[in-house]
């Protein structure tokens, strides 16, 4: 078995999270009348409040920084080709494709790939289209996506945004089964780039960040069931197989008492999580979400 403690989080997300994002379109003299894109929780967990129960789902975003940060180069490879786009011929794989997308064009935006980010775009509007929340991603969010392509930092605002949006216009019109689906492609996406990026370079971080999906995973299991959707039946099947395998992760908190710099008026948090996961799991883990994935990304009708 193997323990993992995690004290302070990555300072990264902190600032990310807690003070959120001012960022400015370019630096081009001619990009100076663009407004700035400002934005305070694109990369935070989100909370859903589906039927009075609360849904807590990390967003993919926050995975992908932590992969970059973590020194994992950029692979291709390892996203959903935007060429199959028009394969998927209902709208539960399009919904469940459309959150991959949405997490593949973070990926692709946060490593400033400007190519691969146009054809995930695409994908992403095309879909959107298909399955009627093309409303969600206005005109103007699109256009500011579009002109600020090659700006790594302003996409993963811009991102976060058109899919707050997306989530906040499928619940007011009622449309929450499609939002579930959507934010568990973009959950299982970002575990395929966790588990791939923990295979190539081993981090503590990467694996306390694979071990701790097991609350975000129960509460995606909730919100899929809670729906009852015909479609999704082996889906829910496949993610109680992994939800099992996630039982036999524990966690130990230790509680450090906490230490306050007066003069800086900063206090600072020193406890730390013990986490207990062997190879082992780690490997079921990998294989379940492989085959899961597999199933929503080569599927062309339910």
């Amino acid at each position: 078995m193997i323990k993992i403690r995690i004290g302070m989080i990555n300072k990264k997300l902190i600032a990310l999270g807690m003070s959120g994002l001012l960022l400015t379109a370019c630096n081009d003299p001619k990009e100076k009348e663009k407004e700035e894109i400002v934005e305070t929780d694109t990369v935070k967990t989100a909370v859903l409040n589906v039927g009075g129960e609360l849904f807590s789902v990390p967003s993919p975003i926050q995975t992908a920084i932590l992969i970059k940060d973590a020194g994992v180069d950029y692979d291709k490879s390892i996203l959903n080709d935007s060429k199959k786009v028009n394969l998927f011929s209902t709208d539960y794989l399009r919904a469940l494709n459309l959150g991959i997308y949405g997490a593949d064009l973070g990926y692709v935006s946060l490593y400033n790939k400007s190519s691969d980010a146009i054809s995930y775009l695409a994908a992403v509007k095309q879909l959107a289209d298909k399955i009627g929340v093309s409303a969600a991603f206005d005109a103007k969010t699109i256009k500011r996506i579009e002109d600020n392509i090659s700006n790594k930092d302003s996409m993963l605002v811009l991102v976060g945004i058109a899919y707050r949006s997306s989530d906040a216009y499928l619940k007011n019109n009622q449309r929450t089964e499609v939002s579930s689906l959507i934010l568990a492609g973009g959950w299982i996406e970002s575990m395929q780039f966790s588990l791939d990026a923990y295979s190539k370079k081993p981090s503590q971080q990467i694996k306390y960040r694979i071990a701790e999906q097991k609350q975000a995973l129960g509460s995606i299991l909730k919100l899929l069931s809670s729906h009852n959707l015909p479609d999704a039946s082996e889906l829910v099947k496949q993610l109680g197989d992994l939800s099992k395998i996630y039982e036999g992760i524990s966690f130990k908190y230790n509680y450090v008492e906490p230490v306050t710099d007066s003069l800086k008026h900063i206090t600072y948090i020193n406890s730390t999580t013990d986490v207990i996961v062997s190879d082992d799991q780690l490997k079921q883990i990998a294989d379940k979400v492989k085959e899961i994935r597999s199933k929503i990304i080569n599927a062309t009708n339910s």
